[in-house]
């Protein structure tokens, strides 16, 4: 394995600047494609997400997969908000219900210190006043309708992610959830929110999506998730990060798919994860999703911190510099692998 250099695989411009922020021991050649690297030996490799298989990597490479972590930012990822936190797993990805992922491991093999937990404790609290979820955007202030029974919420996501692919073992279409949910709920008054980069304009809706308001009684399009969640009974989702952002907050989650929080006796699974049988406290998830698991960086000063200091810049509205025009247009062009393959060097 060549020593002394990992080879970066997939990284737009603006996210080499933070990958270097977060590993500023590491020597990085920062290349577009598999199809770039040095062949015939393993080598150490960065790399972005489930963008490339394991298999396109040279046989006994040591592969670390980013990813965006779970308090990301002030605005969205597709419109090239800057991240202030990413996760880096050399196991698999925490969405990649296939295979174990660190995260997953950690949860279900790592015994937390007491100091840790109330760390967790501290932590959640913090976020829950704050009404902070993993984008924090902007919206009117929405109140749950009088006399309507039990109110769950559907948390929609964008269909064509890896965390569908990868962690949904059923429900593949936010239809189908939606469908389902109705269908186990018939007398409950449903809400469907659209995930937001689908609200924005900047992914595509779902396999006909458009037809969802005939299967719930509200779809939710601006009210901020934290207020939503806050009013909900009930959440229910396929992997959507709603769930645990549900969780903290101390409500009943119902998951269909196999997301990083389901499994461990905290939310009720229609497909339980048969690898995940440890049952946890809720501040342990906490610790190991929000604490150990993630990277953070400081809006402030670009340099690395922990959540705590990421939680109060967002609550006080400290936002890092955005990229430039440049970056901003390439990334407008950047959406798939034909880009990496044949224009990123």
């Amino acid at each position: 394995m060549s020593e002394g250099t990992t080879y970066a695989v997939g990284f737009y411009p603006w996210k080499r600047k933070i990958l270097r922020t977060f590993r500023p021991e590491e020597r990085f050649v920062f290349v577009g494609s598999p199809s770039r690297l040095p062949q015939g030996h393993p080598l150490n490799i960065a790399t972005w997400g489930a963008l490339f298989g394991d298999e396109e990597f040279p046989a006994g490479s040591r592969i670390t997969r980013y990813e965006d972590g779970f308090i990301r930012s002030a605005g969205l990822g597709a419109r090239f908000t800057p991240a202030l936190s990413w996760v880096a797993d050399r196991r698999g990805l925490y969405y990649d219900a296939t295979k174990p992922s660190d995260l997953e491991f950690m949860l279900g093999h790592e015994e937390l210190p007491d100091a840790l937990r109330e760390r967790a404790r501290r932590l959640r609290e913090k976020i829950i006043a704050s009404g902070l979820t993993k984008y924090n955007l902007p919206g009117p202030t929405w109140t749950k309708p009088t006399h309507t029974g039990k109110f769950i919420l559907v948390a929609g996501q964008v269909e064509s992610d890896a965390s569908i692919r990868l962690g949904s073992t059923g429900v593949k279409t936010n239809l189908g959830l939606l469908q389902r949910v109705r269908r186990e709920n018939p007398d409950d008054y449903i809400v469907y929110r659209p995930h937001p980069d689908v609200v924005a304009g900047v992914r595509r809706p779902g396999q006909a999506e458009s037809s969802a308001k005939n299967h719930c009684d509200s779809v939710a399009t601006s009210a901020p998730i934290h207020a939503l969640i806050e009013a909900a009974d009930e959440v229910h989702v396929n992997t959507s990060l709603t769930g645990f952002e549900a969780l903290i907050r101390g409500k009943k989650v119902v998951t269909y798919g196999q997301p990083f929080y389901a499994g461990w006796g905290l939310t009720l699974d229609r497909n339980p994860p048969a690898r995940r049988t440890r049952h946890l406290e809720l501040d342990e998830l906490v610790a190991g999703a929000l604490i150990r698991y993630p990277l953070y960086r400081s809006a402030a000063t670009g340099r690395t911190c922990g959540p705590e200091e990421v939680v109060e810049e967002i609550a006080q509205g400290v936002s890092g510099p955005r990229p430039g025009l440049m970056e901003f247009f390439l990334g407008q062009l950047s959406g798939t692998r034909f880009w990496h393959r044949y224009c990123s060097q």
